[in-house]
């Protein structure tokens, strides 16, 4: 029994974080990171505390939608403002704030399960 879902070519896969940089689809980025199945995207950002509602922009536009964004936060997870929270649940997408590893694994698994799902990724 095969127990690795079968990931379309075209899909963006996060082989590897670390060293203060991923590779992702066979690509190095040394840089924050916006994942999203069809495309990887430059997040200019240079730590999670400039999180914002604009610095997400692009994930707002993004088609198909994103209905789950993954912040991973560099080294540790950081609790997330409330109203900020809140701002980005009114622009229609729910966000989660995990550790930079445990977003990349996260993505990985909804990504290979079909879910509409992106990441913002802060380096470690």
């Amino acid at each position: 029994m095969d127990l690795l879902p079968r990931i379309p070519a075209d899909r963006q896969v996060i082989n590897a974080y670390g060293d203060g940089g991923f590779r992702i689809s066979g690509r190095h980025w040394t840089q924050p990171v916006l994942v999203f199945p069809g495309q990887s995207l430059p997040w200019d950002i240079a730590g999670i505390s400039e999180l914002s509602v604009e610095s997400l922009e692009p994930a707002f536009g993004m088609e198909p939608s994103v209905e789950l964004l993954l912040i991973g936060c560099g080294p540790s997870m950081v609790f997330i403002d409330k109203a900020l929270r809140a701002d980005i649940r009114a622009r229609g997408l729910v966000i989660e704030a995990l550790d930079t590893g445990a977003a990349c694994r996260t993505y990985n698994l909804l990504m290979g399960e079909g879910r509409r799902v992106a990441a913002a990724l802060i380096p470690v």
